[in-house]
């Protein structure tokens, strides 16, 4: 298991401190990382908290999932690694782009 875990369902007026309070209990919490929405500025209520063991992690994932912190129950699980997003990989293209396809289907707009 991963040592940094997701906490969603979070209320938008939960603080790191409240976080470190909440999960410290089970292990020693190296760093919460609360996400902001990039143009208010506002928290999107969830954040990442990272324990110093998996075993830390586990134990926190099994006793707080579910646990209300400021009236909303929390949704805590292993955090899953980002993936990128590239635009060389996206592929737009229809099945059929041959020039006329579209008038030889039948389509005449």
């Amino acid at each position: 298991m991963n040592s940094k875990l997701y906490v969603g369902n979070m209320s938008f007026k939960t603080t790191e401190t409240d976080l470190r309070d909440a999960f410290g209990q089970f292990g020693s919490v190296t760093d919460v990382y609360i996400a902001n929405d990039r143009m208010t500025g506002r928290p999107r209520g969830f954040a990442f908290v990272t324990f110093s063991t998996d075993a830390e992690s586990k134990l926190a994932t099994e006793k707080m999932n579910g646990t209300e912190l400021d009236g909303r129950p929390l949704t805590v699980n292993e955090a899953k690694p980002k993936t990128e997003i590239s635009g060389g990989d996206r592929n737009y293209s229809s099945p059929d782009r041959r020039a006329g396809a579209f008038q030889a289907r039948g389509n005449r707009y």
